[in-house]
């Protein structure tokens, strides 16, 4: 069996080489063996890597991967953000059950006097529009969420009250409470109309029905 050399592996600037010695021609045998030699050998200079051609294939590699990275955390920034606000005001329009506008003269017509109708408002909370008596929306919103565990209390048009489902709070039809568990009255906006629509703004002053400070602000 002749001699040859055979590269297996390059390491840096060098190379080892495969020296098959010559095997016993007999049989298999249990004492028939291998030996092998390597030799390091220098790679010429023109096949070592260009250093500044590889740093530029790092920086393209890390491009590629920036821009579907961001596109990904684009959302999920959105999504933990808080909501902003409807307008320059700091108020947000309210939406009907559909998630249209509420467009204030729309609303009466459909809406009764006496009446209080569940609309999305500050922040998405449920907050209950308010037709008085005489027909015409009544300045503040009342939110539905009760003071108690948050759970979302109807109007009880029967009762003339706020009835909660989960514990039996109950709050009078402006929304102050008066039967707990609950501790503190139902959270106010104000119901401002801003070019025909209705806007809730965040109610800082203070509370007409109680004379205490706002304590949801």
């Amino acid at each position: 069996m002749l001699e040859q050399e055979r590269p297996i592996i390059g390491f840096h600037k060098q190379r080892l080489l495969v020296k098959p010695i010559k095997i016993n021609g007999h049989g298999l045998g249990k004492d028939k063996r291998m030996k092998v030699k390597c030799m390091a050998t220098s790679i010429p200079a023109d096949n070592v890597p260009d250093m500044e051609k590889r740093k530029l294939m790092n920086l393209l590699l890390l491009g590629a991967l920036a821009l579907p990275t961001g596109g990904m955390l684009v959302p999920y920034a959105t999504f933990f953000a808080p909501p902003g606000s409807g307008g320059g005001s700091g108020g947000t329009v309210a939406k009907d059950a559909l998630g249209n506008d509420v467009v204030a003269t729309e609303w009466l017509k459909t809406h009764a006097p006496g009446t209080r109708t569940l609309t999305e408002g500050l922040k998405g909370d449920p907050t209950y529009l308010v037709v008085e008596n005489d027909g015409t929306l009544a300045t503040y919103g009342i939110n539905a969420v009760c003071t108690h565990l948050g759970c979302v209390v109807p109007w009880n048009t029967a009762e003339n009250k706020f009835i909660c489902p989960c514990h039996g709070s109950q709050y009078n039809n402006q929304g102050r409470v008066v039967r707990g568990p609950a501790p503190l009255s139902l959270a106010l906006a104000h119901a401002d109309i801003d070019d025909g629509k209705v806007v809730f703004v965040p109610w800082i002053e203070t509370d007409f029905r109680t004379g205490d400070a706002p304590w949801w602000s």
